[in-house]
């Protein structure tokens, strides 16, 4: 099988580097010269981590190729996943670009992390074959993707992509109503809105946060599911304090402040040196590599 990646920022290079070891033939391609130069080495660092993952290798140690243009990265693909920013405007006319390049039978899929598919599927022609594949960050680490249909997709497109999915030993979870955020980020978002809001009212520094947070909710979720986790504790506990909780949680419709300052001032986090935390090249480099280790050991523990 032959797959295109169009788009190799964040997550493009993990995702191709793990299409590529699934056993596919992977053409990647940027429109950003920088972008497409530093790919190379990200893939091969992603393929070191799918090792260590013990990832089974189908690709006969092929890496993808990084082509000059978008032409030569879609020829012949019978898969295009589509990963550039999150823009509609930007996205609607990648998908009309890549609709005059593929056949009418190759499958166009989205990683938007929330642009609701229907949207980007009425842009093309056989929008049949357009399906959301969503897969979580870092791509090549996380063996979950969600697969959304949108209003014009055919079940017969959705069942090809979760089989392709278990086909590279990673887990498909259909998304039955194409909603905005789909189900992941949804609960990332109403998590994240909450922390903020938290930190924001000096309820708690940021430090603190993160400490409660992943020491707490997230040491019990990582192995017990959140519907499991209601279970456990007991439905009655959760309407006893959710019928007080519920009313006090955040519920603001737009951005915090909070978040809203510092974007403004160019504090976009690691990428730019400070966000909520300041860090040196040198620890970016070393938070990287620290975390990629942590995640790898967490699946393996998970997996075992």
């Amino acid at each position: 099988m032959r797959a295109a990646v169009v788009g190799l920022g964040t997550m493009g290079p993990g995702l191709a580097a793990t299409l590529a070891r699934g056993g596919m033939e992977v053409n990647a391609f940027d429109v950003s010269a920088d972008q497409r130069a530093k790919a190379p080495g990200l893939m091969e660092q992603a393929t070191g981590v799918l090792s260590a993952l013990a990832v089974p290798d189908k690709s006969s140690g092929k890496l993808p190729s990084v082509t000059e243009t978008i032409a030569e990265a879609c020829k012949g693909a019978d898969l295009v996943v589509e990963t550039v920013p999150e823009k509609l405007d930007i996205k609607a006319a990648v998908f009309k670009e890549i609709d005059g390049l593929v056949s009418k039978k190759c499958v166009i899929a989205s990683n938007t992390s929330g642009i609701p598919i229907t949207q980007l599927q009425a842009k093309i022609s056989n929008p049949d074959r357009v399906v959301g594949m969503h897969w979580s960050n870092p791509a090549h680490v996380i063996p979950m993707i969600e697969v959304i249909a949108g209003k014009d997709t055919a079940p017969a497109t959705v069942e090809w992509m979760c089989q392709t999915i278990k086909g590279m030993s990673l887990l498909p979870v259909v998304v039955q109503k194409d909603v905005p955020g789909f189900v992941e980020n949804r609960i990332l978002y109403a998590l994240l809105r909450e922390c903020v809001d938290l930190v924001e009212n000096g309820v708690i520094d940021a430090d603190g946060l993160d400490t409660c947070v992943s020491w707490g909710i997230g040491y019990k979720l990582s192995v017990i599911g959140p519907m499991a986790l209601l279970d456990m504790a007991g439905l009655d506990i959760y309407q006893a304090v959710g019928s007080y909780l519920n009313k006090d949680l955040c519920n603001r419709g737009d951005v915090a402040g909070y978040i809203t300052v510092r974007t403004s001032a160019g504090k976009l986090g690691m990428k730019t040196g400070g966000g909520i935390f300041s860090y040196t090249p040198e620890q970016v480099n070393e938070l990287r590599t620290k975390r990629a280790k942590k995640l790898v050991a967490v699946r393996k523990a998970l997996e075992s």
